[in-house]
C-alpha cells in the first residue's frame, strides 16, 4: 500500500565500474574478473562468503567465448566451486542478474550474492554487431530491418505520426544526456555537444534511420561493472547499504506487430509492481536511471513511468523536469547515451550509479542534491524485457 513503505528485501554493499569504451586491450573475462575483483574490495567481503554468483552476459554472436558463466571465479582463488550461471535477458540481462540474485537471497540459499554485467562488442564489424543485435528482435518477422536501430527508428516514425514532430525534444535529451556524461570519468563520449548539434542533420550528425541521427543512438561499447547483494542480516556489518524497496519485472511478448509499440506497456506495468511494491510513488523518487538506447526510448518512458501522460513525453524534457537540477533528474551518469551500452553490463551500471547517488559518492558535477530514494529501469529488447528497481540508502 502507497505510504506504508516495504521492508528492504536486500541491500547493495558494494560496487565496481569499469571505464566504458573501446578497451582494446580488454576481453570479457579481464572486464568480469576486474569489476568482481574491485566490488568484492570495495564491499570489503571476504571471497569465501559469497554464496552465489550471477553473470549478466547477452553476447548473442559478440565474443566467441559463450560460456562465461563461470569467468568471474578468476576473480579470487575462494570463488573455485560457487555457484555461478549466467543470466541473459537481452540488453536486460544485468537487471535481470541482479533480481536474480534478490531472489536467491529472498529464497535463503544465499546470503551474500556478487552479481556481475559485462560485454565486449568492439572486436565484431559494425555488420556483425547489427546481426547480432537484431537477434534480441523477433527473428520471424523482423529481421528485414536490417538492424535493431531501424526498429527503434520505426518507433520514432509511429510516434512522430500520432503526436508530431519530436525531433526538438530528441535533440535535448542527447544533448541533456551528453552534458552529464562529461562529469562522468567512466563514460564512453564525455563531451558536451549542445542542444544545436544534435538537432541539425550533419556531416558529423547524419539520419540512421528514420527522424533519429547519430546523436539519438548509444554507441558500441565494451565495459562491466559488478556489485555484491547482501541480506537484510548480512548487511548490518556493511560500511554501506543501499536497500531493495521493491522490484518490478514484466515480460512484454516479442512481435512488434501484435501491441502498440509507442506505449511501452511493460515498462508501465513494472514501475507499477516496483513503486506499489514499495509503498511508493514517482514524486517519491529523487532520480532514475532509464534505458535510452535510443532517446526516443527516454522519451516514452517519460510517459510509460507516469512522468507526463502519453503524448507528452517532450514536455518532461523541454520545462527541464529530467534535468540535473529538474523535479526528476534522470540519467545523471550520461546514461547509455553518453556512459556507453555494453548490452550485459548495462543494468549491472545502473544499480551501481543509483548506489552511487545515494551514498553521496557520485562524481562532482552530477551528484544529486541531498538524494533519498532512486529508482532504475533496464530494458531488454523494443520493450521486451522491463526490469526496474526502486532502491533507498539504509546505512
Amino acid at each position: 500500500m502507497k505510504g506504508q513503505k516495504a521492508p528492504v528485501r536486500a541491500a547493495i554493499v558494494g560496487w565496481a565500474h569499469t571505464r566504458f569504451g573501446r578497451l582494446t586491450d580488454a576481453t570479457v573475462e579481464s572486464l568480469a574478473v576486474t569489476a568482481a575483483r574491485d566490488a568484492l574490495a570495495h564491499a570489503g567481503i571476504d571471497p569465501r562468503d559469497i554464496d552465489e554468483i550471477l553473470l549478466g552476459h547477452y553476447n548473442g554472436g559478440l565474443s566467441r567465448q559463450d560460456f562465461t558463466a563461470a569467468l568471474a571465479l578468476g576473480a579470487h582463488p575462494a570463488l573455485r566451486f560457487k555457484p555461478a550461471t549466467r543470466v541473459e535477458n537481452a540488453c536486460a540481462s544485468g537487471a535481470a542478474a541482479v533480481h536474480q540474485g534478490i531472489r536467491a537471497i529472498e529464497a535463503r540459499r544465499a546470503r551474500i550474492v556478487l552479481v556481475v554485467g559485462v560485454e565486449k562488442m568492439t572486436d565484431s564489424s559494425s555488420r556483425e554487431i547489427g546481426e547480432y543485435l537484431l537477434r534480441a528482435a523477433y527473428i520471424a518477422e523482423e529481421s528485414a530491418a536490417g538492424g535493431f536501430a531501424a526498429l527503434f527508428g520505426q518507433v520514432a516514425d509511429r510516434y512522430f505520426a500520432r503526436y508530431g514532430d519530436q525531433s526538438d525534444a530528441l535533440a535535448l535529451i542527447a544533448a541533456k544526456n551528453h552534458a552529464n556524461g562529461c562529469h562522468n570519468p567512466l563514460a564512453q563520449i564525455r563531451k558536451d555537444l549542445g542542444y544545436d548539434f544534435c538537432r541539425t542533420v550533419s556531416d558529423q550528425n547524419p539520419l540512421v534511420t528514420g527522424p533519429l541521427k547519430r546523436t539519438d543512438c548509444s554507441p558500441v561499447s565494451d565495459g562491466a561493472a559488478a556489485l555484491l547483494i547482501a541480506s537484510v542480516d548480512a548487511a548490518v556489518t556493511a560500511p554501506r547499504a543501499v536497500g531493495f524497496r521493491g522490484i518490478g519485472h514484466a515480460q512484454e511478448i516479442m512481435p512488434m506487430s501484435q501491441r502498440d509499440i509507442v506505449q511501452l506497456d511493460g515498462c508501465r506495468i513494472a514501475w507499477a509492481k516496483a513503486l506499489g511494491e514499495a509503498g511508493l510513488s514517482l514524486a517519491n523518487l529523487s532520480f532514475a536511471e532509464t534505458h535510452d538506447c535510443f532517446t526516443i526510448a527516454e522519451l516514452i518512458e517519460y510517459e510509460a513511468m507516469g512522468l507526463v501522460p502519453e503524448g507528452q513525453g517532450a514536455r518532461a524534457i523541454s520545462e527541464g523536469w529530467t534535468m540535473l537540477d529538474g523535479k526528476l533528474p534522470i540519467n545523471t551518469s550520461g546514461g547509455l547515451k553518453a556512459k556507453g551500452h555494453p548490452i550485459g553490463a548495462t543494468g549491472v551500471s545502473m544499480h551501481a550509479f543509483a548506489a552511487m547517488q545515494l551514498c553521496n559518492q557520485a562524481p562532482a558535477g552530477i551528484q544529486v542534491r541531498h538524494p533519498t530514494i532512486g529508482g532504475v529501469f533496464n530494458m531488454g529488447g523494443v520493450g521486451v524485457a522491463n526490469y526496474v528497481s526502486i532502491l533507498e540508502r539504509v546505512r
